[in-house]
């Protein structure tokens, strides 16, 4: 089955990709059957050159686009560029949370979990009970 994907190019921290048509079970920079576009997200994330001619031939010949190719297409895809800053405001955030939750909250969710462990032991136990007076 042929896939219209994104192959990546570029540098460590400055990705850019092709828009390729390539065998689904080759490798994302393996080989490919034809380019039909670009694009670039750190120079502009909202640019993206394909050929539509080309990209209309391949799926009238039964080439299925992925999600991300799809979205780019459509023009529906936001580039948010990954730091770490990103990454330690998410944890921070998180940590906040649990934080300022409330103990008594703490202690229900910890009770809660116990008895739902507690549960199926008793269960078996039961079970166990009446298997031996049988």
């Amino acid at each position: 089955m042929l896939k219209i994907r994104l192959k990546r190019t570029g540098k460590r921290n400055a990705p850019s990709y092709r828009i390729v048509v390539a065998d689904s079970r080759s490798p994302r920079n393996g080989k490919t059957k034809e380019e039909i576009g670009w694009f670039n997200p750190t120079e502009d994330p909202n640019k993206v050159v394909y050929d539509e001619e080309r990209l209309k031939h391949w799926i009238k010949n039964g080439a299925q686009m992925t999600p991300a190719v799809e979205k780019l297409v459509e023009g529906t895809y936001e580039y948010e560029p990954y730091t770490r800053q990103n990454e330690k405001e998410e944890r921070s955030t998180e940590e906040e949370k649990s934080e300022t939750e409330e103990p008594e909250a703490q202690k229900e969710r910890k009770a809660q979990a116990v008895e739902q462990e507690r549960e199926p032991r008793e269960k078996e136990e039961e079970d166990k009970g009446e298997t031996r007076e049988s």
